[in-house]
């Protein structure tokens, strides 16, 4: 049946959870529907796209870790040179680690291998080869499973409660 967001009292996006949960936590009165897609469960009660529970619920900070696969879903597995997008990816160092570049979310990208050994030991500058996206770190955990439900036009809905997506 589907996947729903989750938001906090504040409208912050919390997690994604089963439409079975979030039922669940309409009817105890724990959450209230934001947005339906019209599908129901019974007569006259609506399956929800997106809940928003009634009380805040503090959420400690987590950190994303910097692994390849990340990094390749943040940039949308696309060359960040070219924009080829395809199995040949690898991932490139925007400041050579020779020149003290460090592997930092705000210093690596995915690349194809042609532009990865035509930029070589330069800067993106040096080499003439402009990003198309400044790298950045990911605003939250979140983001990831949220911008995948995006991507794949399911959940439209949800843009407008996620920032930066």
């Amino acid at each position: 049946m589907g996947k729903v967001l989750v938001l906090n009292a504040s409208y912050e996006p919390l997690n994604i959870t089963s439409w079975r949960r979030a039922a669940v936590l309409i009817i105890k009165g724990k959450a209230e529907r934001v947005e339906h897609n019209g599908k129901t469960l019974y007569s006259d009660f609506l399956l929800p796209t997106v809940i928003r529970l009634r009380y805040y619920v503090r959420v400690p900070y987590k950190e994303i870790p910097l692994t390849r696969r990340n990094i390749l879903h943040r940039d949308s597995y696309t060359c960040q040179y070219c924009g080829y997008t395809g199995d040949e990816l690898t991932l490139d160092h925007v400041i050579p680690r020779s020149r003290k570049g460090g592997e930092t979310w705000e210093n690596m990208v995915t690349a194809c291998v042609r532009c990865n050994v035509k930029k070589g030991n330069r800067t993106p500058k040096e080499a003439s080869m402009p990003l198309r996206n400044s790298p950045r770190r990911p605003y939250s955990s979140l983001y990831f499973e949220v911008s995948k439900h995006l991507k794949s036009g399911m959940h439209a809905e949800w843009q407008k409660y996620v920032i930066g997506l």
